[in-house]
């Protein structure tokens, strides 16, 4: 019998509309003496099955919940639910890049899968995924053929909540090679798994990067195009059929080279020899440079990392983003676009839109939202966890 967590009467209501998340202070009593990791049932204060999870008094989220149904949690259990999930990815293509699992969207809470080509990455944010990570890499490798590694990307400060170290290395199958080579619509991408940021690329944007393309071709053929903490290329390889002078800025040297490599690789039938600058430095800096020096261009693509981690951190990372967006419109063409995004789960979408108006006006420009940008669909939400919904992002003509 699985020891019980009971939950207080007045905490019940987020457990019934499913959001799979027990904060310690929801808790009434713990029945039995449940190991780190263990599976618990859920129940309320009369005794009453509510949800069954997997516990960890070290986390602030001590059950993590698995099913509100009352059934076993074994070995089919786990390999029913990612085929679910690899299910609804459609067909696989073997030359591209996708999220197969996206943790409590998929409702398994705690464990992040992407694949590259044949190689999937694995992520083990939580104790209860940790301890079985080694058997969920071998069920992944059975419903996908064609995988010939499973490699851990553990290394994640979350864990530490947890009261995990980080880890990295092979789970099953072979080592990855140095270099997966992605396509991306017209883009090509090598792809370094084993110490890329997050699990090798950032895969939440592919939706948006194309949408870049897109979006190019409706500027002057030529156009000149910034991109802001660009990574390994990013948007900007997507925009390298059209745009004259891309110039890519991030603070990552290794970054810079592979963004090199892939602008090379990518240029193919395109322009080749048209002017490609890698800016190596502080974005914010950069951008105020550019500002001061009065430089202009067609468009902007602003794409930073997480700058708050809790609510703690939204009116410094507030100020973060307006600095961003204020200097961004100052040096945008009329005419001319902001791709400009949020990735911080504690800045609302509302907040991020007030902000980029606030940099706007500031700015002394127009400005016009022409479209509204989430998470490719490959990272859904689910909708009792709100939470999910982290990216968020404004296409802005700036007039």
């Amino acid at each position: 019998m699985n020891a019980q967590i009971v939950i207080r009467r007045d905490r019940e209501k987020p457990v019934h509309n499913q959001h799979p998340w027990i904060f310690s202070g929801a808790i009434d009593q713990i029945r039995g003496t449940p190991q780190p990791g263990e599976i618990v049932d859920v129940v309320s204060t009369q005794g009453r099955f509510l949800a069954r999870g997997y516990w960890n008094a070290t986390s602030q989220i001590q059950v993590r919940i698995l099913t509100w149904t009352d059934e076993p949690i074994t070995l089919d259990w786990w390999r029913s639910r990612l085929q679910r999930a690899i299910a609804l990815r459609g067909p696989q293509d073997m030359t591209g890049a996708q999220r197969m699992v996206n943790a409590e969207n998929d409702f398994l809470p705690g464990l992040i899968v992407d694949r590259y080509a044949d190689v999937l990455v694995l992520q083990a944010l939580t104790l209860g995924i940790d301890q079985h990570k080694l058997s969920l890499a071998a069920l992944l490798a059975e419903l996908m053929p064609g995988i010939r590694s499973v490699y851990e990307r553990s290394d994640v400060d979350v864990r530490a909540k947890e009261g995990l170290e980080q880890a990295s290395g092979p789970l099953h199958g072979n080592p990855p090679p140095e270099a997966i080579e992605i396509v991306e619509g017209r883009a090509r991408f090598s792809v370094d798994v084993r110490r890329g940021h997050k699990t090798g690329m950032y895969l939440d944007q592919a939706v948006n990067r194309r949408r870049l393309h897109r979006w190019m071709h409706m500027l002057p053929q030529g156009a000149r195009m910034l991109n802001l903490f660009s990574y390994t290329g990013g948007f900007g390889l997507h925009a390298l059929d059209h745009a004259g002078e891309i110039t890519f800025v991030d603070s990552s040297h290794e970054a810079l080279v592979l963004a090199e490599r892939n602008v090379a690789s990518t240029a193919g039938s395109h322009d080749a020899a048209a002017p490609h600058a890698f800016v190596l430095g502080n974005a914010f800096q950069v951008l105020r440079d550019l500002a001061l020096s009065h430089e202009q261009f067609d468009c902007v693509v602003c794409d930073p990392p997480k700058f708050a981690h809790n609510a703690g951190q939204v009116e410094k990372a507030a100020r973060g983003y307006k600095d961003l967006n204020l200097n961004s419109f100052r040096i945008i063409r009329p005419g001319g676009l902001l791709f400009t995004f949020s990735c911080s789960g504690a800045i609302s979408a509302d907040l991020f839109q007030k902000i980029v108006f606030g940099a706007l006006a500031d700015s002394g420009r127009q400005g016009q939202i022409v479209e509204w940008m989430n998470a490719a669909p490959d990272h859904p939400v689910a909708l009792t966890f709100p939470e999910g919904a982290y990216l968020k992002g404004l296409i802005v003509r700036v007039l």
